[in-house]
């Protein structure tokens, strides 16, 4: 029987059919036969205690300039849904904070995915840290005292925004950089949110690799190679993505916050690995599937929605 499902995400005419994950979602919940909504996280609202969306039919085909269509907006009690996709891209900023508080109301009724209150108690780079032995040397802090001891204590380090996404802000500092101070002051001036500084791990050259989780399960995996002078990885800065297997160590960090996954109700997760460290905990909009897709010859979208079938079915989480 086929759900009535909503996918809160940035708009459908800006997403790469390619690489998107949510289209890829949107694919496979369409061939399952689900009717789809589309909204953006402003056509949220709360009204006399109902979280409402202006939402339009969407269907969607993988066809470059012609990939989606949407009907007339109606507006949607979304308690009255089957499932709700969160999958609005980062920043994890205070609009976004507020759309979990407003799908919380709705869940489980609804099925949110995932969850919203865990997604709003688990940032990527903050989650991380409740985990014994799997992250790299990692100092989160305002003061530039502590930060310029950091850096004096493991000489090569990475600095990034605490909330931001897809390898804005990142830089990598030397020892003998001097920009040192002039990179505290821009932080500083950008946000009051303190900096995370991690030791450099040197294998991030052989590849930053994704994982994705599906209900604490590791299914899949790409690594990500930086460009040549390039020390983010990230694919849209020209990150290239090639084959990766799991490791010992890759089962071992995923046996160690899978419990925690799948105890939290976050169903679709990707993580990023560099050499033996976990670096993030992605939980809000990961991505990766197509990639992995294409090189195991999987349909990773298919088993994520095999579970939120399952859950939807028996009313859980």
């Amino acid at each position: 029987m086929g759900l009535v499902v909503a996918f809160q995400m940035d708009h459908i005419s800006t997403v790469d059919i390619e690489a998107d994950s949510t289209f890829a979602l949107a694919l496979e919940a369409q061939a399952r036969g689900h009717t789809m909504y589309h909204y953006t996280p402003p056509d949220l609202f709360f009204h006399d205690r109902k979280v409402m969306a202006k939402a339009q039919p969407m269907t969607v085909r993988r066809e470059k300039g012609r990939h989606y269509e949407l009907g007339a907006a109606e507006i949607l009690d979304l308690a009255t849904l089957d499932v709700v996709w969160l999958r609005q891209d980062p920043p994890f900023d205070m609009a976004y904070i507020t759309t979990t508080h407003l799908l919380e109301h709705i869940h489980p009724r609804a099925l949110v995915v995932n969850d919203p209150a865990s997604v709003r108690n688990a940032p990527e780079k903050l989650f991380v840290t409740h985990f014994d032995g799997i992250m790299p040397p990692t100092l989160i802090a305002s003061d530039p005292a502590r930060i310029r001891e950091f850096r004096a204590e493991h000489k090569d380090i990475i600095l990034k925004p605490l909330f931001g996404n897809g390898g804005a802000g990142v830089f990598r500092v030397k020892p003998d950089d001097e920009n040192l101070t002039a990179l505290l002051e821009m932080f500083s001036k950008a946000s009051r949110e303190p900096i995370i500084a991690q030791r450099y791990v040197p294998e991030v050259r052989q590849g930053d690799k994704r994982i994705i989780l599906i209900d604490g399960e590791p299914v899949g995996a790409i690594d990500r190679v930086p460009a040549e002078g390039e020390a983010r990885s990230n694919m849209h800065v020209g990150g290239v993505p090639v084959k990766a297997t799991l490791t010992k160590r890759d089962r071992e960090i995923c046996a160690a916050i899978g419990p925690a996954l799948k105890e939290r109700g976050l169903i679709f997760v990707g993580i990023d690995v560099i050499g033996n460290w976990l670096t993030e905990i992605n939980v809000t909009s990961p991505t990766g599937l197509q990639q992995i897709n294409r090189f195991d010859g999987v349909n990773l979208e298919g088993r994520i929605w095999d579970v939120v079938e399952e859950k939807r079915a028996h009313g859980a989480r």
